[in-house]
């Protein structure tokens, strides 16, 4: 029989979609014809599957061969599906015996000499698979790591073509790595390093209470980096869920550690102003990476010297920040990696950095001042749950002997409130005050009149937008539940 079937996984974005590699190999020229939608790196793929199965001392087929890639309009990407191809076309020259009712998936690069290489995006793959009902996934012995964190599926390292075929055809295995889960390292960074800031401080466990979106606007020096970096060791650590999804999104991006590192603690990304679009959101041309602000999915996207950034790069976090979702369009279709992350943005007041701080002169004009803050447009600063001013600390606040509060008790603080909202929420699909559709806030979670009233009142002076007059009703609700208030 000339004629044979094996699996793969293609991703797009996140998901993954189950790809069937069929090879017919008939008589005829010797030729070698790759269809459905390959990219470059897959036309390339038939020079090293060839080298691999000869180096492998393993005969590559005289004849016409025949690859497809189905469903033919999904494209396909990378070089993940040198291993199925190979082990289909051995397969057809009946060279390893089959193994039909197996519902298994290989995935791997093929170096030359026939070695499998480790390839990005594995644990997404194997999730998908696992999701598909596949009972087992052949990966490259350097990706085993990150795809034994998932259960319920069957993973086989290997670390040559050969040990591929060995397994499929006798089912004996290489003697496989032993690996334990190794979390990831928590920060050395506290909050008690900070010295003084209690109302920066304040707002940031408010922020981390409902997942609010902060500015911190200040002269240079007052600590608001630290602060930022800081901020990750508030907050919860991540579900084991959620420590997955976020562990998918950075193999995707090629960051996840051999070792089978899993994230465990909400990732903190702090791109430089530099930056461009599509680091910022994520792109390419037909391989398609998650950009910053998916690498942030439920942590903390923090931005230093905001108003510094190009045009555009700030407003490009627009429908991210108000969706969760990162969309990449492109000619053969759209690709959508998950975005929800807490932005912390930091800005000097002017240029020069001296605007209205105490006992320095600024050397800014009017004008100056006026073009720099709007480079923070304002549709996203109405994106922004709360607009902070960090002051220098003061001489008392430094040459205080008190220790500072740490981390350790604030995100206690945390927690506490974040369970007094989670007990209110049991009956709707979210946990956090940000999340709280804009109906409920006028039904279910309404504020007292007196609030309400004032609120109407500055949105028909036009002083807040419908969009800010929702964002303060759920700030508001988190300093409830940080101070453990009804309402």
């Amino acid at each position: 029989m000339s004629l044979a079937r094996t699996q793969s996984i293609s991703l797009q974005g996140l998901r993954g979609e189950l790809v069937d590699i069929e090879v017919d190999v008939a008589h005829g020229l010797p030729s070698y014809s790759l269809l459905g939608l390959p990219d470059a790196a897959l036309n390339e793929s038939r020079d090293r599957i060839r080298a691999a199965i000869s180096n492998s001392k393993l005969q590559w087929p005289n004849k016409k061969v025949t690859v497809s890639l189905s469903p033919a309009w999904l494209p396909k990407s990378g070089s993940s599906f040198d291993l199925p191809i190979a082990i289909a076309i051995l397969l057809a020259q009946g060279l390893v015996e089959r193994d039909e009712d197996k519902k298994r998936v290989l995935i791997g690069e093929l170096a030359l000499d026939g070695g499998v290489k480790p390839v990005r995006g594995v644990l997404a793959m194997v999730i998908a698979a696992r999701d598909r009902g596949i009972k087992e996934a052949i990966v490259p012995l350097s990706n085993f790591g990150e795809a034994s964190l998932i259960r319920d599926i069957d993973v086989v390292a290997v670390a040559s073509l050969g040990d591929a075929i060995l397994w499929i055809s006798t089912g004996q295995k290489i003697e496989q790595p032993q690996l334990s889960i190794v979390m990831e390292e928590q920060s050395s960074c506290d909050m008690s390093d900070v010295r003084g800031q209690d109302s920066a401080k304040f707002a940031l466990t408010v922020a981390a209470v409902g997942g609010h979106h902060i500015l911190m606007m200040g002269p240079p020096g007052t600590g608001k980096t630290m602060l930022a970096e800081r901020f990750t060791t508030i907050i919860p650590p991540l579900s084991d869920d959620a420590a997955i999804e976020v562990t998918a999104i950075h193999s995707i991006a090629g960051y996840v550690s051999q070792r089978g590192l899993m994230m465990t603690a909400p990732p903190f990304i702090a791109p430089h102003h530099s930056t461009t679009v599509v680091a910022m959101v994520g792109g390419g041309s037909r391989t398609i990476r998650p950009g910053a602000c998916s690498l942030a999915h439920r942590g903390v996207l923090f931005i230093d010297e905001a108003p510094e950034c190009a045009s555009g790069i700030l407003d490009s976090l627009r429908q991210p920040l108000e969706s969760g979702i990162a969309s990449i369009s492109r000619a053969h279709g759209t690709v959508t990696f998950p975005a929800k992350f807490i932005l912390i943005l930091a800005a000097n007041p002017c240029p020069c950095g001296r605007f209205a701080g105490r006992g320095r002169a600024c050397e800014c004009s009017s004008l100056q001042v006026r073009r720099y803050m709007n480079r923070l447009s304002g549709p996203l600063l109405d994106r922004i749950d709360i607009q902070i001013r960090v002051e220098p600390p003061t001489r008392a606040a430094m040459s205080d002997e008190n220790k500072e509060e740490s981390s350790k008790t604030i995100q206690r603080k945390v927690l506490e409130a974040r369970e007094r909202a989670k007990a209110r929420f049991t009956q709707f699909p979210f946990t956090l005050n940000s999340e709280i559709p804009s109906e409920l806030l006028r039904t279910e979670f309404r504020a007292e009149k007196s609030a309400m009233n004032h609120l109407h009142q500055l949105l028909d002076e036009e002083a807040i937008t419908a969009r800010g007059f929702h964002k303060a009703l759920r700030t508001s609700w988190s300093i409830a539940d940080l101070k453990s208030l009804p309402r």
